[in-house]
């Protein structure tokens, strides 16, 4: 269900824009309200499924869950969406934390361990592989609102599931819940968020715009003071003194700067760009997902064979050199999908490389006593990206857009008209019957089908780019790791940062 809900609603956006007249930023909302608030939850779930009991925090998060999946089945009004999304995704972030809680708990022995996991891996990527192309089948054979109904069938189902097999669990000392760690957090993140999606509304350098940016840096300050002095932090910051952990983590951004926020908008350019409807996209978002389910297992033998320190930048290396082949492949003459086609796949086999090496380390670079705590940061520092990069490459491709049609469409509009065109733009509209104000112009038609693609060749470019800063500075810090290990014990010559057999 959660994987579903990540990859199946991005090739609906362009119907829910004609439906439900939403605009660019809206969309953006639809998809950034769901992460931000699975980022809300992350650490308060696992406190409160330890102290009230993971088996009764499971039920309810699958319960509400499906409740505000049906809100958003029947919303007629894109803020309405925006809302019952934020409701759904702190549903579904507690419940992806009961889920590994639950199993950590009722299958502890080896090979059962192993097998339970592989069972839940396999199924929560066969929801976020093929979710592209099950959105886009629904909305063809239905209606968009079942997109999000069917979640209100499958947890009644998954409730009926749990109740009858899950063993109820505790942890007695789990007493401290961190609500100014978690307070402090989230507005710093929905601070970032709304100033990069809003901003060239109010103006980045308006009096408003300069107050968010307080907000959001005081918010920040507010919650690194506030770990400090907690007693049982969400965030222990002296995990980031170990080389690993912290070379892991730029491994969880950075597929969040680049594949994962990418995805959401690659449907639009699809159906703008190439002309393809709902079920042509999604099958086209095939060869970006597909990648993802079959190559894991390599990924896990690279870890093992030369340990965290070559997987994960590998992997991120390789989501680099897929976005820089994508954005070679847009800059053809007649951009088609076989031009895409070798940075898709690369792109989602990098992902492969690195999704599951990034928390093997993660976890296995601490204590097992902290490796809760780890494997809640892992997530959070990948839901933060998530949600700061889906409005960042948002903001990347309108002013790609504008930029193209400032020079395309030479004083044919001004600023604040020219800002709104783009962001119909980049929704998917590239047809000049859809801008009165543009059918006398010449080459309009081409200007504007040219600007979505120029916009998007630049966000591919920041994908490319920014992946491999991480994957760089991820290797240079296992790099420091493993020398500083190297001089403790000169004799050791073991790949470094293996993860524990058990993984």
């Amino acid at each position: 269900m959660f994987g579903l809900e990540i990859s199946s609603v991005p090739t609906i956006l362009p119907t829910l824009e004609t439906v439900l007249h939403a605009d660019f930023q809206q969309l953006q909302w639809i998809m950034n309200s769901y992460t931000i608030a699975v980022t809300t939850v992350l650490m308060a779930t696992g406190t409160l499924a330890d102290r009230y009991g993971r088996k009764r925090a499971f039920v309810v998060s699958i319960v509400v869950f499906g409740l505000a999946s049906l809100i958003c089945g029947l919303a007629q009004d894109a803020s309405v969406l925006i809302v019952s999304r934020f409701l759904q995704g702190m549903s579904g972030g507690a419940m992806l934390i009961c889920q590994v809680a639950v199993l950590s708990h009722q299958f502890q022995e080896g090979p059962e361990r192993a097998r339970a996991f592989s069972a839940w891996g396999i199924i929560f990527g066969i929801g976020l592989g093929f979710g592209p192309i099950i959105g886009a089948v629904i909305v063809a054979i239905a209606d968009w609102q079942w997109v999000f109904l069917i979640h209100a069938v499958i947890a009644i189902v998954t409730t009926s599931l749990a109740v009858a097999g899950v063993r109820e669990s505790r942890d007695p000392d789990a007493k401290h819940l961190d609500v100014a760690g978690i307070a402090t957090l989230s507005t710093s993140v929905f601070c970032v968020a709304f100033y990069i999606t809003q901003g060239p509304d109010f103006g980045f350098v308006s009096p408003t715009g300069l107050a968010i940016v307080a907000a959001a840096v005081l918010s920040l300050i507010a919650f690194v003071l506030a770990e400090k002095r907690s007693n049982r932090p969400m965030f222990d910051f002296t995990v980031f003194r170990i080389p690993a952990f912290s070379g892991a983590l730029l491994g969880s951004a950075g597929m969040n700067f680049s594949f994962w926020p990418f995805m959401i908008y690659l449907p639009i350019f699809f159906h703008g760009a190439l002309g393809y409807g709902n079920v042509e996209s999604g099958l086209a978002l095939l060869a970006y997902t597909l990648p993802t389910l079959v190559i894991p297992p390599l990924g896990e033998r690279i870890l093992l064979r030369f340990g965290g320190g070559i997987a994960v930048p590998l992997g991120l290396f390789v989501i680099g050199l897929g976005f820089m082949l994508m954005w070679a492949g847009s800059g053809v003459e007649h951009v088609s999908l076989l031009a895409l086609l070798p940075g898709c796949l690369l792109a989602g086999t990098g992902l492969g490389l690195t999704n599951t090496p990034v928390t093997n380390v993660t976890t296995a670079s601490v204590s097992s006593t902290r490796a809760g705590m780890a494997s809640g940061i892992d997530m959070s520092a990948r839901m933060i990206s998530l949600a700061i990069n889906i409005a960042l490459m948002g903001f990347i491709l309108i002013a790609g857009i504008s930029s193209w049609l400032r020079s395309a469409l030479p004083e044919a509009l001004d600023a604040s008209r020219l800002q709104k065109l783009a962001e119909r733009i980049a929704g998917g509209t590239t047809r000049v019957s859809d801008f009165p104000e543009l059918t006398a112009l010449p080459a309009a038609d081409a200007a504007l089908h040219d600007a979505l693609i120029h916009g998007f060749s630049l966000v591919m470019l920041y994908g490319g780019l920014s992946v491999w800063i991480l994957a760089l500075a991820s290797f240079l810090i296992f790099r420091e790791g493993y020398a500083a290990r190297k001089r403790l014990a000169p004799s050791e010559d073991e790949p470094c940062c293996l993860p524990r057999s058990s993984s």
